[in-house]
């Protein structure tokens, strides 16, 4: 590749999942020897940037070497930029885009909790846009709406129609596609009556407005437990191991090539197309 494929990860709603799935797979792709740029466009909480920040530290710290992503940045006070005007935010983020295509093989860009001019662009340069949902109605009204009496789905809602414009935009300016696939986040262990309305709506909406259905991340103690130290489950070793290892860990570690693999991304060792194991 010449240029870095583009992932976006993006949802309307906070709260969605969106940094943990962003750094589970910056971190997915390093491990699989990638390049990795990163972007994050959420200025104020800046939940990405930390968290390789951290990563940095504890590795210095503890006398270990990792992958790190390639961070171009949009400046050193994210607050600050967030304060200014839209032309000033889109020109930092033109740089930083420019520069994480350039210099990797994947530019994974992760997006505010709602609807602003920074976070359509990027929608709109996506080569696959990655949307985490919680497993309930209340993250799923972003994507589409349902009749409050029969559940039935009405139309695609607000969110839907963000991507349907970034697909019109994409097509427009070079004539390629964006893959759009829904994640089913911080799923419950156990099966329940409202998940399998949830996923009844889900399937429905896919084939009204063209996403494809992946597995997210459970609702799993290990992601929250290794994000202070900036590591994931792609990360454990034999040497790099701050927290104790369980058969839980090892289960987490196959969700997330399950994730990998459910977005066709080609692996930039081997040719091949990312699978799990």
């Amino acid at each position: 590749m010449t240029q870095a494929k583009v992932i976006v990860v993006g949802n309307e709603k906070g709260g969605a999942g969106k940094s943990t799935i962003a750094i589970h797979l910056v971190a997915g792709l390093m491990s699989a020897g990638a390049r990795v740029a990163v972007v994050d466009l959420d200025l104020r909480q800046q939940s990405m940037g930390r968290f390789f920040a951290h990563r940095r530290a504890w590795l210095d710290a503890a006398g270990q070497a990792a992958p790190m992503p390639f961070n171009p940045g949009l400046g050193a006070d994210g607050a600050a930029l967030a304060r200014a005007g839209d032309e000033d935010i889109l020109a930092r983020f033109d740089d930083a885009y420019d520069l994480g295509r350039a210099q990797a093989d994947y530019l994974v860009i992760d997006t505010p909790g709602g609807d602003t001019a920074v976070s359509r662009a990027a929608h709109g340069r996506a080569d696959v846009i990655v949307t985490p949902m919680n497993d309930s109605f209340v993250d799923f009204d972003m994507l589409g709406q349902v009749d409050p009496v029969t559940l039935d789905l009405k139309r695609p809602s607000l969110y839907s129609e963000t991507v349907w414009n970034s697909r019109k935009v994409r097509a427009a300016c070079d004539g390629a596609s964006i893959d759009w696939v829904v994640l089913r986040n911080r799923l419950a262990p156990v099966e329940a009556r409202n998940r399998r309305r949830v996923d009844e709506r889900v399937q429905a909406l896919s084939r009204r407005v063209g996403f494809r259905v992946g597995p997210g991340l459970r609702d799993r103690v290990i992601y929250r437990e290794l994000f202070p130290f900036g590591l994931t489950v792609a990360d454990l070793s034999p040497v790099i191991r701050p927290v104790a290892m369980s058969l839980q860990h090892v289960a987490a570690r196959q969700e997330l090539r399950a994730l990998l693999a459910s977005l066709n991304l080609p692996d930039l060792v081997s040719g091949e197309t990312i699978a799990a194991e």
